[in-house]
């Protein structure tokens, strides 16, 4: 059974940091890209980074230079580091594993509020 847990939302005050964590199990974890995606009320879903199996990774420019994502293989685990937070950060925040000619995974979301 696939599953993907995210977890370290909160509230937090702009400027701030958080570390979101997403825990995978039920598909082999290192042959996946994994993607943080977030959405925002009444706003579309978006990609705000992504790492492929080798460790490369993307971002774009509205939260590059803040946003790191790394992954831990043996721990099955991607970490999104979120650093110089805005107002406009505030979202649901979801990981979604991707790997060609496979159904992609999402998992349930957590919520990052930036306010003072």
């Amino acid at each position: 059974q696939v599953q993907l847990v995210e977890s370290g939302g909160g509230l937090v005050q702009p400027g701030g940091s958080l570390r979101l964590s997403c825990v995978a199990s039920g598909f082999t974890f290192s042959s996946y890209v994994m993607g943080w995606y977030r959405q925002a009320p009444g706003k579309e879903r978006e990609l705000v980074a992504a790492i492929s199996s080798g460790g490369s990774t993307y971002y774009p420019d509205s939260v590059k230079g803040r946003f790191t994502i790394s992954r831990d293989n043996a721990k099955n685990t991607v970490y999104l580091q979120m650093n110089s937070l805005k107002p406009e950060d505030t979202a649901v925040y979801y990981c979604k594993a991707k790997q060609q000619y496979s159904p992609d995974y999402w998992g349930q979301g957590t919520q990052v509020t930036v306010s003072s």
